[in-house]
Order: structure tokens, then C-alpha cells, then sequence
């Protein structure tokens, strides 16, 4: 009798999965990429366009001794002043980040369906820059939040985690018109825990169709390019404006190949090997108005829990 052949050799009855999917299309996503964050930060800060990549910051020297009066109802002779301007002043120059993407013209010419390739090449490496861009404006040893807040404007946690008197404080520092924190999001979780403890639970606020926690009205914004070192970590509070005298973010606007605000792609040619490079640069600074604009909580620690004690009837 003949040994049986085909399908019925494996006892087989009907066509496997994995055989059925040679013949069908998958529906594919564009590249994803786990570091992409809301970069709340930059939303939030007010930005200042300006001209040459420079912004002189101006101030006015020894406003105590401006002399005005009350006088009286009579003809009493009213006192002179004048209002100096520092003639040093500070320059701020915008800084670049950037990097020269490179892709073959064979793979941007034959896999570019669905998702043209050099697309998005260019929209993953933005995103990075971006990413990139937000860490240097807290980080940053020459413009960046950390580096420039005033001596005066910095404050220790009184016992080690977040409370709500250490955000009390922060406020006292920046008390006219303070717009948001800014800090970890372990630092947030840990302040939420203080709160809870406390039976204090921050209220919550709805901006750009999320959730954050506030404390006296002002939003708790995240970011996890605030460092954390050894379990500890920061917390920010910001005025933001020019109007405000406050925290400004500048920005080089109508750069040549502007991809967005103060960030441009250009094409840089095709070499001998038939690779296409394109230029991503992003020019942006930070300046702090006044010295109360901005102000630091310093030794937040992140890693401290509460056991609750619960009553069952």
C-alpha cells in the first residue's frame, strides 16, 4: 500500500497560520521610539525670538536709590532722579544642537511604501533633538535652569521628601505670579505620598488634555531630564514671560529649510557612495529675567514610603 503524500503525510487537514500569512499584508506602524517624552517644559516657557543668535539682557543698577516722594499741599520742591542701566550688560547667545542624518538613496528609493524613509528618519532624529533641547535648558552649565538660579533662590527640603511646607517655601521665592513646577516624575510620586500622609491630596488641573497635580493652584509639571542622583533629585518653580520679568525661552526664527521654531533641515548633497546626508540643527537659549523668576528645591529625596494602618469593622 503507498505511503500517503502532501498534506495528509503530516496529518495536516487545513492550511496552517503561518503559511496563510505568507499571502497576507501586514498593517504596519512608523518606527516607535520609547524616549519620546510631552517635553512640557518647552510648551510651557514663553519663547522670545531673536536677532544675530544674541539677547542682551538689560537691567537697571541700584533701583532703591530711584527718589520719589508723597509731597505735601504745598509748594515744596520735588526730588530729581534717573534711572541707571547697566552698561555691562549680560549677552546671551543662542546655542546649537545638531547632528547630519544619512540614509543610502537605494533604501530611500525602493522602501519607502508605506512610510517614506527619509521621512522618517527625519522626524525620529528631530524628536531626539528635541529631547536633547530640553535637557540642555534644565542642564545646561552655561544657560540652563540649574546653573542659573541665584544663590538666595536656593532651598533644602526640610527633612529629606517633598512636603507640602518645602513647596510652601519654594513659593515664598518665587511669589509674584509663579506659573509651574518642575521636577522628576519620582519626585511628583514621592510629594503625592507627603500629601496623602498628611491628608492633603493635591487637586488636579487639565492642560493640553492632561492631568497634573497642583499645590496653591500652581501645576506640578514633569520631566525626567531633571537629574536624579543617588535618589535625590530637584524641584523648579518659574515665572515665565518678558512681560512677567520672568523665565524666556529664544529661539533664531526664519532659518534657512525652518522645519519648526528655531530648528532647521537642509539638504546636504549626495556623495560618491550614493548617500544622501541632510543637516538637523536646532538653535534655542534660555535666559532668567530677574533673579526671583526662578527658584530650586535641592535634596529631594525620591525613595521614602509610608505604611498606613487601616481599620476593618
Amino acid at each position: 500500500m503507498a505511503k500517503p503524500s502532501g498534506p495528509a503525510a503530516t496529518g495536516q487537514l487545513a492550511l496552517t497560520d503561518a503559511a496563510a500569512r505568507q499571502l497576507a499584508n501586514a498593517t504596519k506602524t512608523t518606527a516607535q521610539l520609547d524616549t519620546i517624552s510631552p517635553r512640557w517644559l518647552i510648551r510651557m516657557l514663553e519663547w522670545t525670538p531673536v536677532e544675530a543668535g544674541i539677547y542682551r539682557l538689560n537691567k537697571v543698577l541700584n533701583p532703591e536709590s530711584i527718589e520719589v516722594v508723597c509731597p505735601p499741599r504745598d509748594e515744596s520742591e520735588l526730588p530729581t532722579t534717573y534711572v541707571p542701566y547697566d552698561e555691562g550688560a549680560r549677552e546671551i547667545f543662542l546655542n546649537s544642537v545638531a547632528t547630519v542624518v544619512d540614509i543610502h538613496t537605494r533604501v530611500s528609493d525602493l522602501y519607502s511604501s508605506p512610510y517614506d524613509q527619509i521621512s522618517e528618519q527625519l522626524r525620529l532624529t528631530v524628536e531626539i533633538v528635541k529631547e536633547r533641547q530640553e535637557s540642555e535648558l534644565i542642564n545646561n552649565s552655561d544657560y540652563g535652569l540649574i546653573a542659573n538660579t541665584a544663590a538666595e533662590q536656593r532651598i533644602s527640603t526640610l527633612t529629606g521628601p517633598p512636603t507640602p511646607d518645602d513647596f510652601d517655601q519654594l513659593i515664598t521665592k518665587v511669589w509674584k505670579e509663579p506659573a509651574f513646577f518642575l521636577t522628576h516624575p519620582l519626585a511628583i510620586a514621592a510629594f503625592g505620598r507627603e500629601c496623602t500622609r498628611r491628608g492633603v491630596p493635591p487637586p488636579t488641573v487639565s492642560l493640553f488634555g492632561s492631568q497634573f497635580i497642583t499645590w496653591r493652584g500652581v501645576p506640578v509639571v514633569p520631566s525626567d531630564k531633571v537629574p536624579v542622583v543617588k535618589g535625590k533629585t530637584s524641584v523648579l518653580l518659574l515665572r515665565v514671560g518678558e512681560r512677567r520679568q520672568g523665565v524666556v525661552g529664544l529661539f533664531q526664527p526664519g532659518l534657512t529649510g525652518e522645519y519648526s521654531p528655531g530648528l532647521s533641515v537642509r539638504f546636504m548633497g549626495i556623495s560618491r557612495s550614493a548617500i544622501s546626508s541632510y543637516l538637523v540643527s536646532l538653535y534655542c537659549s534660555l535666559a532668567v529675567l530677574t533673579p526671583d523668576a526662578l527658584a530650586v528645591l535641592q535634596n529631594v529625596e525620591v525613595g521614602k514610603f509610608h505604611e498606613y494602618a487601616h481599620t476593618y469593622k
